[in-house]
């Protein structure tokens, strides 16, 4: 199993990536506002649209700050019965490796 530190990482970094892409489409529309003949109307709109992005890059914030259990209840939440055998799994993966560690340290 994917260790679920690994898991919030993928996630943050899909995050990330999706909003650079929006800071890209962004760029592009703001040259076009500049450019166009319809630069105040499209202008507004630009600016409205920023304001969404910069709650995208709040929430990427707020997740980050998040803690493992956090993921792991909106897994659960998201994956129904089978998150619930995940979680199970994913405990008991986690219950075992701890003993393992702890007996070969004795």
């Amino acid at each position: 199993m994917t260790d679920i530190n690994t898991l919030i990482e993928r996630h943050i970094i899909e995050h990330e990536s999706r909003l650079k892409h929006v800071d890209e489409l962004l760029e592009r529309a703001k040259k076009v506002a500049d450019e166009g003949t319809e630069g105040a109307e499209l202008r507004a709109e630009v600016t409205e649209l920023k304001r969404g992005r910069e709650e995208l890059s709040g929430r990427i914030q707020e997740l980050k700050k998040e803690s493992p259990e956090y993921w792991q209840k909106k897994a659960l939440e998201k994956a129904g019965p089978m998150g619930v055998w995940d979680a199970v799994a994913q405990r008991l993966e986690n219950l075992v490796e701890r003993v393992e560690r702890k007996t070969k340290s004795v």
